[in-house]
């Protein structure tokens, strides 16, 4: 199995390189520690598949995924992860990621979901299937979202006040919901989580 490695962390690329080289049924074509440069090589080199780690030299694993639908590459890529946050996970799936490991799983396990990739089928830990599109923002009502919105532009709590015919004190209350639902304490982080899942589902990093 060819294999094609994209981390950022030289003593993770040699550890993997030990492992898989132990291993036999490998063999690693090359690493590499940022998504440009993976981007590039995935454009013109012939692979079985391809182990990413979540975050890069230059960006993080779904800006690579994003990338890699928005140029029609016909990968199978597994995602190498030292974060157990289940979010992630449910990003890589939703972006088309066929593996997921974990650093810290034992070898077998990395080896085994390497291999499943490579042969075409999808192996990742468990996830509630019916839940993968769920992100914090699917929660929301569509005005919690139209107020959202507004707070990107920068409207202040008067501006909100005024031109949707409410109070200040029913705007924050409305606010506190919103932040309550988004785990979030304050309007920046509401606008910084809003930002980035627009970027996440319509822009390419590569404009």
């Amino acid at each position: 199995m060819r294999v094609v490695v994209a981390e950022r962390n030289p003593l993770v690329v040699s550890a993997l390189r030990e492992m898989l080289e132990c291993d036999g049924r490998f063999v690693l074509l090359s690493s590499v520690p940022s998504g440009k440069q993976f981007l590039e090589l995935a454009a013109n080199t012939r692979f079985d598949v391809a182990v990413i780690g979540w975050k890069l030299a230059d960006m993080d694993g779904a800006d690579v995924l994003a990338e890699v639908q928005n140029r029609k590459l016909d990968l199978r890529i597994t995602v190498f992860s030292n974060d157990h946050d289940i979010g992630i996970l449910k990003q890589c799936v939703r972006l088309g990621a066929q593996g997921y490991c974990f650093q810290f799983d034992d070898p077998s396990i990395i080896f085994e979901t390497i291999l499943a990739v490579a042969h075409g089928r999808i192996c990742i830990p468990y996830i509630d299937i019916n839940k993968v599109n769920d992100t914090p923002l699917s929660q929301l009502t569509v005005r919690e979202r139209e107020l959202l919105a507004v707070l990107s532009d920068g409207w202040t709590n008067l501006q909100i006040a005024t031109r949707t015919g409410i109070s200040e004190n029913t705007v924050k209350y409305h606010l506190k919901n919103l932040y309550d639902k988004l785990d979030v304490r304050n309007r920046a982080m509401a606008v910084a989580l809003y930002a980035n899942e627009k970027r996440r589902g319509s822009k390419s990093p590569f404009g």
